[in-house]
């Protein structure tokens, strides 16, 4: 009965490891949950005083598909003014969330059978969303070597005359590696001279920590702008996962076959959302979202710091964007049953009641995903107890450093 995308589609584990987690808090257990992709912080007030003013106003009503007028011009100008990525509001739509702003733009940009370059490790839905599409996701394996970067040869030599995006992800998810302008730059002139289109999730992309400047794709020029689609939305940065608003800004056309879609399929999301969305930007809580950054980043060093110390672990490279950290865990195989990523993170859960995603789903099958979205001492405490939890596999000498 099922198609056969539909038959070799899974479910999200991260969102099914994610409840699994809070169900096992909402029965008692003791479980610190690093396994979540959203902040402990509050949705700003400005933005639910915009949802409260919606339902006191009366509207409550279906919006334009593409979105309402004044949030699209919004978005717009905040690209335009705090990335540098120029765009006006017809260039702009209005998701549900992120994610199915990046599902609308695989609709409507691939043809059955088109390649579209995703960077190893990555985000577990970035090759469902492209296979839902009829689109085949290639995966480019980064690594230690490369900083967990693509570059322009690793690109260049995954290139075929069925490739037809280029997806870029920074800051990422898994990694929370950011790339840097000049980096950005040359994968981009490698997907211009194959003419690639660039797809470039920047959902974190207000969340990068000091010493790291972010650097929005459309913002490297208008011939780069002309072929990219950036995919943004509301959920990290103003910790507004559950309002479910995202969007996606591109060339016009691209971006009114994305409306087409959506017109067709949930329509625009819900006007109590956009309207909050609308009034979290009109005016920013630019002070406040200063002060969560700087939070963020302060567990962000508290937890590469305790890892450093734990034995058997290591992380795979210093984040500096976004709120994860990936950890290798080969030191720990071999110990008491341990053979992989998946082994280490039952073992913890049960053993630990520490959370952590197995990175398998994410490309990285040697690795962990953590969050530090956490409390400083929620950190504290998984850190305390994966530490614990490493010493009693390991023999004694090793556990000295």
């Amino acid at each position: 009965m099922l198609n056969h995308r539909a038959v070799l589609l899974p479910p999200s584990s991260t969102a099914a490891l994610d409840a699994h987690v809070k169900q096992l808090a909402a029965e008692g257990v003791d479980v610190v949950n690093l396994t979540g992709g959203e902040v402990d912080f509050p949705t700003p007030d400005e933005a639910c005083r915009g949802g409260h003013r919606a339902i006191d106003e009366g509207r409550t009503r279906y919006t334009p598909v593409a979105g309402i007028p004044a949030l699209r011009q919004a978005i717009a100008t905040r690209l335009t003014d705090t990335w540098g990525s120029l765009h006006t509001a017809d260039q702009v739509v209005v998701t549900n969330g992120a994610k199915q702003a990046l599902a609308n733009a695989f609709a409507v940009l691939l043809e059955p059978g088109d390649e579209v370059l995703v960077q190893a490790p990555y985000w577990v839905s970035f090759p469902h969303v492209v296979t839902l599409a009829g689109g085949v996701p290639v995966v480019v394996e980064t690594g230690a070597a490369t900083g967990f970067k693509l570059t322009p040869a690793l690109v260049a030599e995954r290139i075929t005359g069925r490739t037809r995006v280029l997806l870029l992800n920074s800051p990422s998810n898994p990694t929370g590696v950011t790339y840097d302008r000049h980096e950005l730059s040359a994968l981009v002139e490698v997907a211009a001279a194959h003419g690639l289109v660039i797809v470039s999730d920047e959902v974190y992309g207000d969340l990068v920590y000091p010493g790291t400047e972010f650097t929005s794709t459309a913002s490297l020029g208008e011939a780069v702008r002309a072929r990219t689609v950036t995919i943004g939305g509301f959920s990290k940065t103003f910790a507004m996962t559950g309002w479910r608003v995202g969007f996606a800004a591109g060339p016009k056309p691209v971006i009114a076959a994305m409306a087409a879609v959506q017109g067709h399929t949930t329509s625009a999301p819900s006007t109590i959302s956009q309207h909050a969305a609308l009034a979290v930007l009109d005016p920013e809580p630019v002070g406040e979202l200063a002060r969560r950054k700087a939070d963020l980043d302060r567990r962000r060093r508290r937890m590469c710091a305790g890892l450093a110390e734990i034995p058997g672990l290591r992380l795979a490279v210093e984040p500096t964007g976004a709120y994860f950290v990936l950890v290798d865990v080969t030191g720990l195989y071999g110990r008491q049953g341990i053979r992989d990523a998946a082994t280490f993170a039952t073992r913890l859960l049960q053993d630990a009641r520490v959370a952590v995603m197995p990175g398998a789903d994410f490309g990285a099958p040697d690795h962990v995903r953590m969050s530090y979205a956490v409390s400083a001492d929620a950190i504290d405490e998984a850190l305390r107890r994966l530490h614990a939890f490493a010493s009693t596999l390991l023999p004694e000498k090793e556990t000295s450093r």
